[in-house]
């Protein structure tokens, strides 16, 4: 079977191996390439065999100390296994498997030179120049054909291994290699396995860490392929799968020294968050760490995570039992193989010689000598041979078994299909069979699929790889049986993980924390550490943020704000002013009782409507004024009743209305006021436009241009509600609200309050241009306080209402502040203006009479004459002024007040003088007669031939009597005690005014 013919060409390859090579080709044939220490079992097919016997010895020693299980319990595994098939009927009938096996000595190196065994026989080798001392050809043992290697175990042992049996196309299946670089078919073409390679293993591993919800891990591999591959693809799995950063990533030396775990141990605990630690390590190397973590005094503080090298193995933590609780492990999916455990308990030194190694394993596992010359110097104990496996030793079967028995199975399979295949008419190994090649036995075992030894299908996918099924395992503490290995999921392209069953150093039943931050509050956004993608700083969403994401802080809409944790937005509420409020408690009172007065002076007026005092005011601009009164205590309620686009609509009409009708009374007033004084310095002809109607025409006129600006502000911008949301946006969006309120500016609110204040000004102007009109008159002197109070009022609301523009309390301030003003400025007018004529009205309604008329032009040249005589009081003897003052004017009812002002020491004599259209005057006396002396006063009069009425009577000399004053009217007589004249004759003279006359006397 495989025929010799041509010899391989070689392609490049790595330097040990074409070194090897060479030598070989060296040896030229004068000798066989002979193991001494191997195992040969014939057969005719036969299998080659690589397994770890021994451990790696000291430098300058290939070889150490013997390994029970990874070596002797794997090679009977493939003794057994061989059995197991060769006993078989039906699994390749007349064929009988044999066996090269072979030591590695866990030592890539000695393995490539162990391996030169299996491709002697494919080497043609030219002897015919060799001859022994005789002269006779050499006689040469002809080499097994090795058709198929089983092994290795270590990966970078079969590595080694693979690159010089691809040179000579000799198919080779491992039991234990699980590095990924294994996987590439362009290198690794012959290469295949019956465990699942590393990639699965660290999908498994990346899988575990994330359902843990462990984030910062550190990773610990063994110098060499397996450990460094196996760290690799973990690493580029945890990159592409996302959510896992590696703290450090350290690797154990081929040659160590305690210190260099020690040391490793230290440089772990830099990073003391990352507590979790990837193990991908030989059993030796997982020893030593654990060791060192003791030392340490951290058992306890690491979360190891063992690859598959740690498995379920009891080696790597003999005596370190305390520093692995915790630990969690995988393996891929086993079963316990029965019949192994029979056939191995059962071997003896007496059946089992084929096993060269076996008399060594005898005396290390029942710890005795064999002989003088044994290597066993640590007991004295001599073996009697009639020791037993299991019995008088501690036995449990290791893991890899079971992939030993189905790589030597699978093997057979494709054996056993390529011989039907090939041979159909007989049985044995026909020629078709012989000359076969490596890559048609390849192409078979890559096609096999049979049930093994554990109750699973062994298939092979293109790259030579098994399928991925894992178990887990944890180190843990059982009351039954202590500690042990405890089975707590499976991995199968997805993780089952229990993870109740879970128990951690110390007793902690939560999951250990091995993150390197600490997740982030809600409403916090994660701040990333450059180059490390789970260390962050935690950030508040600060303001009207909300949390987006995991890193991402987003700004709320403007009607929103964030909620309580700042996980999403919601609506800010809307407010407004309800009348419950103290802000609206106060005006709405003051409106209150403003209305409830000017109801009570509009009830008054109307009742007495007919009375003097309700005529000399002025009854139709009274009206006026009272209304505007009203209106502006009425705005108070529409300030503060709930927007809509009635209420706006009524507030852009009446927020100015009111105002506007009260100062467009008043400045109709002031300016009659002033036209009358001043026209009667000038002439006696009465002004323009002073009678009622002219007067309501006037005020009309003033209000008409409110009422338009009205008008213009309806159709440029119709009136509607908006809900603003940045008057009440304070910095703490807890405390945000909306207010709804009707679509008006602060600056259309002083607009539309702008008329109504230059109406106010103005009247103001004219209020001060009246204030000299004798005192006795008694509405300009009212008027010009009230225009006063009102500007100071107004003069404190602007900065008032101007300044709170920015403030939180805007809404509140601003409506209080505008409807107190309102409210003041129309308590100020109703109080200064008709509060006193109310009084008099219901309180002395004695005063509230009838008097003598006189016609419009009398008065106004009494008017005229009394700002003469006032501008000519200095030129009066002793400094007396007579002055004649007026009330009020109007068409039906005129009242002049006759003042005597003595700038002496005698005080004023006042006398009411009522003129009519038929005559004269009568003087009343209004106050007792004054005893003493009196000075002459001479008194001129202008006039044009008028009558005057008499004052009748004779004063005589010095201790006179006092004299009668007599008129047209009834008879005055002194109340007081007789005056006697003690000064000179007082005369009196006359003056008419175009036939009609004003007799000013004493």
């Amino acid at each position: 079977m495989w025929s010799s013919g041509a010899p391989p060409r070689f392609r490049a390859g790595p330097p040990a191996v074409l070194l090897l090579l060479l030598r070989l080709l060296r040896l030229g044939g004068s000798q066989e390439v002979y193991a001494p220490h191997s195992i040969r079992v014939e057969g005719d097919v036969t299998l080659g065999g690589l397994f770890p016997v021994h451990a790696r010895g000291l430098p300058g020693t290939p070889c150490g100390d013997l390994k029970k299980e990874n070596g002797i319990h794997r090679l009977e595994a493939m003794m057994y296994a061989l059995d197991q098939i060769n006993g078989d009927e039906d699994l390749l009938p007349n064929v009988t498997l044999g066996a090269r096996v072979l030591d590695t000595c866990s030592r890539d190196t000695h393995a490539l030179e162990q391996s030169l065994t299996f491709v002697q026989a494919l080497i043609q080798k030219d002897t015919s120049e060799v001859r022994c001392t005789n002269g006779e050809p050499p006689l040469f043992v002809q080499p097994e054909k090795v058709v198929g290697v089983i092994g290795a175990s270590a990966s970078s042992v079969s590595i080694m291994v693979a690159n010089i049996l691809r040179l000579f196309q000799i198919p080779q299946v491992s039991y234990a290699s699980t590095a990924p670089e294994l996987s590439d078919d362009r290198r690794y073409d012959f290469f295949s396995r019956v465990v699942p390679p590393d990639s699965f293993q660290a999908q498994a591993m990346v899988d575990l860490v994330q359902a843990l919800g462990w984030t910062y891990v550190s990773t610990l591999a063994s110098e060499g392929s397996y450990g460094e591959k196996g760290v690799d693809a973990f690493l580029q799995i945890s990159r592409d799968s996302g959510g896992i950063c590696v703290a450090q990533s350290l690797k154990i030396p081929h040659h160590h020294k305690p210190s260099d775990f020690d040391k490793i141990i230290r440089l772990l605990l830099d990073t003391r968050y990352a507590r979790a630690v990837i193990l991908f390590a030989s059993d030796e190397d997982i020893r030593g760490v654990l060791n060192a973590s003791r030392r340490a005094e951290q058992v306890g503080h690491f979360l190891w995570i063992g690859s598959d090298s740690w498995g379920a193995k009891q080696s790597p933590i003999q005596q370190l039992e305390d520093a692995a609780v915790g630990a969690i492990t995988i393996l891929p999916k086993r079963a316990t193989v029965t019949g192994f455990d029979s056939y191995f308990s059962s071997r003896t030194l007496e059946n089992n010689r084929r096993n060269v190694w076996f008399a060594e394993f005898w005396e290390e596992n029942f710890n005795c000598k064999l002989m003088s010359s044994s290597r066993k110097e640590d007991s004295s104990r001599k073996c009697t041979g009639q020791e037993r496996i299991g019995l008088d030793s501690r036995y449990e079967q290791e893991g890899k078994v079971q992939f030993v028995i189905d790589a030597v199975y699978s093997m057979a399979h494709a054996l056993h299909n390529m011989q039907r295949d090939l041979c159909p008419q007989g049985s044995g190994i026909c020629p078709d069979m012989e000359a076969a090649g490596g890559k048609k036995l390849l192409r078979y075992i890559r096609t096999v699929s049979f049930n093994g030894s554990a109750g699973t299908s062994v298939t092979f996918n293109r790259n030579g790889d098994a399928p991925g099924r894992y178990d887990l395992f944890q180190y843990q503490w059982n009351n039954v049986s202590g500690l042990g290995y405890r089975v707590i999921g499976q991995w199968t392209d997805s993780l089952q993980l229990n993870v109740e069953e879970l128990q951690w150093p110390g007793g902690q039943q939560e999951v250990p924390l091995s993150v390197c931050s600490l997740p982030c509050r809600p409403g916090e956004r994660k701040k990333v550490v450059k180059g490390m993608a789970c260390c962050w700083h935690c950030e508040a969403c600060d303001g009207y943020q909300y949390q987006l994401d995991d890193f991402t802080c987003k700004l709320c809409a403007y009607n929103m704000r964030p909620s309580t944790n700042r996980s999403a937005c919601t609506p800010i509420p809307v407010v407004q002013l309800q009348w419950s409020s103290p802000w609206a408690l106060v005006p709405v009172l003051l409106a209150v009782l403003g209305i409830a007065a000017t109801v009570f002076v509009v009830v008054t007026f109307v009742r007495h409507n007919d009375t003097p005092i309700v005529r000399a005011s002025g009854r139709e601009l009274s009206y006026v004024l009272l209304t505007g009164i009203f209106l502006c205590y009425i705005i108070t309620f529409l300030m503060i009743a709930r927007p809509d686009v009635g209420v706006c609509s009524l507030r852009r009409i009446f927020l100015g209305l009111g105002m506007c009708i009260s100062y467009a009374a008043l400045l109709t007033k002031t300016n009659r006021i002033y036209r009358i004084f001043e026209q009667g310095k000038r002439s006696a002809a009465a002004p323009r436009l002073i009678s009622p109607t002219s007067q309501l025409a006037i005020a009309s006129a003033l209000i008409s241009v409110q009422l338009l600006g009205v008008l213009v502000w309806f159709g440029v911008d119709p009136p509607n509600t908006v809900v603003d949301y940045d008057e009440q946006k304070t910095l703490d969006p807890g405390l945000a609200h909306g207010v709804l309120k009707c679509d008006i500016t602060d600056l259309q609110i002083i607009c539309s309050l702008g008329y109504s204040i230059l109406l106010m000004v103005t009247c103001t102007v004219y209020a001060i241009k009246t204030r000299g009109v004798p005192e006795s008159f008694n509405e300009a002197k009212p008027i010009g306080f009230t225009m006063y109070t009102t500007c100071i009022v107004w003069l404190a609301f602007i900065p008032i209402f101007f300044s709170t523009a920015q403030s939180a309390e805007k809404l509140y301030i601003q409506t209080t502040t505008l409807t107190i003003s309102m409210n003041l400025s129309a308590s100020v007018a109703l109080g200064l203006l008709y509060l006193p004529k109310v009084y008099v009205i219901l309180l002395h309604p004695e005063l509230n009479v009838q008097k003598r008329k006189r016609s419009f032009k009398a008065i106004v040249t009494a008017a005229a004459m009394s700002s003469r005589l006032s501008h000519k009081a200095s030129d009066r003897p002793n400094g007396e002024a007579k002055t004649e003052l007026c009330q009020n004017v109007d068409a039906t009812a005129d009242s002049c007040w006759l003042t005597r002002t003595d700038q002496t020491t005698k005080p004023p004599v006042l006398g009411l003088v009522t003129g009519s259209e038929a005559g004269g005057s009568e003087v009343r006396g209004q106050r007792p007669a004054v005893r003493g002396r009196r000075s002459e006063a001479r008194g001129r009069r202008s006039g044009t031939g008028g009558q005057r009425s008499g004052a009748g009577g004779q004063r005589p000399g010095a201790g006179g009597q006092g004299p009668e004053v007599r008129g047209q009217g009834p008879e005055v007589r002194g109340q007081g005690p007789e005056v006697r004249g003690q000064g000179p004759e007082v005369r009196g003279r006359r003056s008419g005014v175009r036939g009609q006359g004003t007799e000013v006397g004493c």
